[in-house]
């Protein structure tokens, strides 16, 4: 501590070995241990806080025409970004989930470290591995495509796919008029011997420097996906016109763009008419990180708070021993635990491939997001808060991962989506069983927890009527990451969920508590 009662700035913090909850979900869902280890120590060295800030004070650029006037269309970024990219994706955080027998697991707390130091590439790279299985719906495609994509090379050349050491593909879904309505998509698609011409606009694209982009258009037997290189085949820069990039609120180092089709050449991916069924696999991927993205954001700001209240006195004291200090800390610490238990419990059920546990993925990544994101904002804000002034200052990350917080709750589908499906999803006795079985499997555990799951029960024997979808969705996902925890986490994590989440002992803000153990949820944050 500095003589002005200010902690001693970061160095370097191994984001491995400092969280004993990783530790511990990693090892449940059999994910690579050591390779996480070392992706962890490098993650939490100086230099990559460090890129992460040049990469976010230099935001991209986008260059629509060259001096001549000719059409550039190309987006400029600081080279902090392509380390990111360059490190994430040699590490196989696009290729481990289709080369590892437990490569999603390893997948996800890779998202979960990344998203503690630099969220924005979180979002090519996670594109990229979840176009993977989108791509089956179309062999051909996905036995050209699918290598350049886990090759484990991060190429940022602008030049035809087939010239490059690797590939990135991202999304173009979203047009001005319909939103999650995809159906409604005016973007037209005509035949044109093997292949398509695209001619229309996307509201938004991600990651718009992309190698290619999946997309939806209407074809003659209706909606359809297709992938749309940036190169044509003859050589030639493909009609894909980069109107603007998005002003947006969350992180500053990556680009949306708003883009228009121009006589793109397209290939298609599955049949005509079914675009939403090929498309929905790499939603149901991007799903997965969407759900465990929120968790490494809360791990990041509480780690942070920690930091700030053990180097810093108030009243006497050292904030970390003032009782009111603590209780808020460790009702944020049940919740980051939750979420990252939960998400890891999901990504494991993404790598078995027994029918039931997919049809458990499911059900429990929409669960897994929806929970997780409708905690993120406001707990990051109170993380934030810990730190007082200095919170609200870029000199710390917590406006960085305070602008971030909502971004997974409405990326891929907002909470009224994600709650319709989970609706929806419970409709298929194999996604009900499986999601029942889960719940039951923790009975006998504790008994706040047997009495809250039959209060569940009685209440809604069946899923409910549209209007309590988020109420069912909200007590769902409590009663999951209650069982996961009860399986998994030490009992001062488990039981003080419990009482708290489940058994009421909570009010609505966070340090509205009592009876937790303290010391133990505390110490679990940095040991």
């Amino acid at each position: 501590m500095s003589p002005f009662n200010q902690p001693i700035p970061h160095a370097n913090r191994d984001l491995w070995q400092s969280d004993l909850p990783l530790q511990e979900a990693a090892a449940t869902a059999q994910a690579d241990s050591p390779l996480l280890a070392r992706h962890g120590e490098t993650l939490g060295k100086a230099e990559w806080a460090e890129k992460a800030r040049a990469a976010n004070r230099n935001p991209p650029e986008l260059r629509v025409y060259d001096r001549g006037g000719d059409r550039l269309d190309r987006v400029e970024f600081h080279p902090a970004y392509h380390d990111f990219l360059r490190f994430g994706m040699a590490a196989g955080y696009a290729a481990l989930p289709w080369q590892s027998a437990n490569g999603h697991a390893t997948h996800a707390a890779m998202v979960y470290l990344h998203a503690q130091i630099e969220p924005a590439t979180c979002c090519p790279m996670t594109m990229t591995y979840a176009a993977y299985p989108a791509l089956r719906a179309a062999p051909s495609l996905h036995a050209d495509w699918g290598p350049r994509i886990t090759s484990r090379h991060y190429d940022p050349t602008f030049c035809p796919a087939a010239q490059k050491s690797g590939a990135m593909i991202g999304m173009a879904m979203t047009e001005r008029q319909g939103g999650s309505d995809l159906r409604a998509n005016l973007t037209k698609a005509a035949r044109t011997g093997d292949s398509y011409r695209l001619d229309g606009h996307k509201w938004f694209c991600s990651a718009p420097m992309s190698d290619a982009f999946l997309t939806l258009a209407q074809a003659p037997d209706g909606l359809t996906c297709f992938l749309v290189p940036r190169w044509r085949g003859d050589g030639t820069v493909n009609g894909i016109h980069l109107l603007r990039l998005k002003d947006k609120l969350g992180n500053r180092a990556n680009a949306s763009a708003e883009i228009e089709y121009h006589d793109a050449e397209a290939q298609r991916v599955g049949d005509e008419g079914q675009g939403v069924r090929a498309i929905i696999q790499m939603v149901h991927h991007t799903r997965l990180d969407t759900a465990i993205a929120p968790a490494g954001l809360m791990r990041a700001t509480l780690a942070e708070a920690v930091w700030w209240c053990a180097g810093r006195t108030a009243f006497g004291k050292t904030l970390i021993d003032q009782p009111l200090m603590r209780a808020v800390l460790a009702d944020l610490a049940l919740d980051a635990e939750g979420a990252l238990a939960l998400a890891m419990r999901v990504a494991r059920a993404f790598d078995s491939p027994s029918v039931p546990d997919r049809a458990f993925a499911r059900i429990a990544v929409a669960l897994a997001k929806f929970l997780n994101n409708k905690l993120c904002p406001p707990f990051v804000a109170e993380a934030m808060e810990v730190l007082g002034g200095m919170g609200y200052t870029d000199e710390t990350p917590m406006p960085m991962l305070y602008r971030e917080a909502p971004l997974n709750g409405i990326w891929e589908g907002s909470g009224n989506v994600i709650c319709l499906d989970i609706l929806r999803s419970l409709g298929q006795p194999e996604t009900a069983a499986a999601l029942a079985q889960a719940l039951d499997a923790a009975r006998g555990a504790d008994r706040g927890y047997d009495t809250a799951l039959n209060d569940y029960r009685a209440r809604w024997p069946k899923p409910p009527a549209e209007a309590e979808g988020r109420w069912f969705a909200e007590r769902s996902a409590q009663l999951l990451t209650a069982a996961t925890l009860l399986q998994t986490a030490p009992a001062a994590v488990s039981d003080g969920y419990v009482a708290t989440r489940l058994g009421g002992q909570r009010g609505h803000v966070a340090g509205s508590v009592t009876g937790l153990d303290t010391e133990a949820l505390i110490a679990r944050i940095l040991p």
